[in-house]
């Protein structure tokens, strides 16, 4: 990620595209605060990979207890 201002970006806008080769993303920053970000169009695709965030998170056994009568019928309404 890189960060350029607008006067800058109205001034460059080639560059910027450019810039958008070697970086996932650029933001766009109006007074020193972020206002819009810029992506490729194609993103680079990898292949999935199953497992890939295998140990990477833990989820709590609770996790999967039942919910309270209170919160299922909150979500039947």
């Amino acid at each position: 990620m890189t960060i350029f201002s607008v006067h800058y970006a109205k001034t460059h806008l080639s560059r910027i595209l450019t810039a958008l080769d070697v970086y996932d993303e650029v933001i766009i920053t109006r007074y020193g605060k972020p206002i819009a970000r810029l992506i490729p169009y194609a993103l680079r695709i990898t292949k999935r990979q199953p497992g890939r965030l295998k140990n990477r998170f833990k989820v709590d056994d609770s996790f999967f207890d039942q919910l309270p009568d209170e919160e299922l019928s909150a979500w039947s309404e």
